[in-house]
Parts: structure tokens; sequence; C-alpha cells
């Protein structure tokens, strides 16, 4: 088998839970779990382009996702089909599990964007955080998640995302 093939045991089905409901779910492969840290790496997922304005997401774009069992977010590195760095997507979310061949994590609403060069970081989503009721429902949660917001942009403003600690 070729370095770039995987075995069915290096392939995860990543899903990604919002408000009870599985908002996405795809399959990427397993490049590291130490108990601790999950490292997977997967094409981008969505259906077409995806514009935000200060970046696209589209067909081509590779996404290598970093995921932690004992920290309130993920941390994406996003990559042009040609390799060329676009940036970073972080997502607040709760503590990753995997069970088997399957990641899931629970997406907040929070998320931040850091530029390839580090000269845009964007708190995105802040709104929805808000309406999204988790502060009355779940007070720890919902301040944990302002913790790992806050956290995510301290390591962007630092140049830190590119180097995910275990």
């Amino acid at each position: 088998m070729s370095a770039n093939s995987a075995e069915p045991a290096d392939l995860v089905e990543v899903v990604l839970v919002k408000g009870g409901r599985t908002k996405i779910r795809y399959p990427a492969r397993l490049l590291h779990d130490d108990g601790v840290r999950i490292s997977v790496r997967a094409p981008w997922a969505g259906e077409g382009v995806r514009d935000f304005g200060f970046v696209r997401f589209e067909p081509g774009d590779v996404f290598t996702e970093h995921y932690w069992r004992d920290r309130w977010y993920s941390v994406k590195e996003v990559r042009a089909g040609d390799g060329a760095l676009k940036g970073w997507y972080c997502d607040v979310t709760r503590p990753a599990t995997r069970t088997g061949g399957e990641l899931v994590v629970e997406d907040l609403d929070l998320d931040l964007w850091c530029s390839a060069d580090g000269t845009v970081v964007r708190r995105l989503d802040e709104d929805e955080f808000a309406e999204s009721g988790l502060a009355e429902r779940d007070p720890g949660a919902a301040s944990a998640a302002v913790a790992a917001l806050d956290e995510l942009e301290g390591l962007a403003r630092e140049g830190a995302l590119g180097t995910p600690a275990s």
C-alpha cells in the first residue's frame, strides 16, 4: 500500500453536533491520537463554495483539524488545493470524544478566524452564541466557551495556532 493511502483503521467519521442535532459528518484520515489530542485531515466537506468575505472555503481545500479531549475548542488549518496556507478556522466546542471510528464534537457557536499571515484575527458568531441560551441553560459551559474563545484569540495573536501542543 502506498504512503498516501489509508488503512480502514486510519479513517474516522467526524460528527459535528449543534443544538442536539448533527450539523455535518464527513470522513477524515486519522493522523494522530495520543489520548488527549486527536488530529485528522479531510477535504472541504461543505457543498460548493462558502465565501465568508474574508476567506473562501471551496472544493480542493484541505483541512488539518486538531481536537482535544481536555479543551473547549478545535483548530483547523486550512490550505488551498495547491497547498497554500489560507489560515486557521477555530471552533469553540465541548471537549471531543472518540469512540471507535467516530469523532464527535459539539459546536457551541463561537468561532475564530486567523489569516495565514496573522494580520487578521476575527471573533465570529458571538451574536449566535448570545442567542443560543447556553448561558442560561448551562452557565459553566458558557463560561468555558468564552474562556476558550479568549484563549484562541491569544494564541492567534501570538502566532501559535500553527503549532498545536498536545
